[in-house]
């Protein structure tokens, strides 16, 4: 390996985001099993703002397929500039961090309340917790899928990290 491949940014990987979603949810499970009457209860609609953000990161990903498999990249009037690809990269790159750590949080607080049947609030909270649980794992996989599309056609990292890097 020389120094540049040591030194380039790689794509994400999925047991990674295991990993951190894992953390996350440990965190957030000993952080509400100790001070769960702290909390006011949990809205619903909390989660909601995932799938909103994994729905533009979705279709961002699309257009940016497109405009990648049509060569439409650079930087003349009209083509997607190669900057911008990038930022969309880095973006994806965070968006999937971002829905791991809310997806493990999210489940960390469900174990909970499902441990804490017989309180009433924590039976209220429950929809929002599941809300919210999938609404990362939404947004880590739209995420994932758009870092994806990022890719030039000519990557060779394209073909074996597939499986690793994309859903199915």
């Amino acid at each position: 390996m020389t120094s540049d491949d040591e030194n380039r940014l790689g794509s994400t990987r999925i047991r990674d985001l295991l990993v951190i979603a894992l953390v996350a949810g440990v965190a957030l499970w000993i952080v509400i099993r100790y001070n769960y009457g702290a909390f006011p209860s949990l809205p619903w609609p909390a989660g909601v703002s995932l799938y909103i953000l994994a729905v533009i990161e979705f279709v961002t990903g699309f257009v940016v397929r497109a405009r990648v498999a049509g060569r439409d990249i650079g930087r003349a009037r009209g083509q997607l500039h190669p900057i911008a690809v990038a930022r969309v990269m880095v973006l994806a790159k965070a968006s999937a961090i971002l829905g791991a750590v809310a997806a493990g949080g999210w489940v960390g607080v469900l174990v909970f309340l499902l441990n804490n049947g017989l309180l009433d609030a924590a039976r209220a909270d429950r929809p929002a917790a599941v809300v919210g649980a999938v609404g990362g794992v939404v947004l880590a996989v739209a995420a994932v899928w758009l870092e994806h599309c990022c890719r030039a056609p000519d990557d060779p990292e394209s073909d074996t990290d597939a499986s690793d890097a994309a859903p199915a």
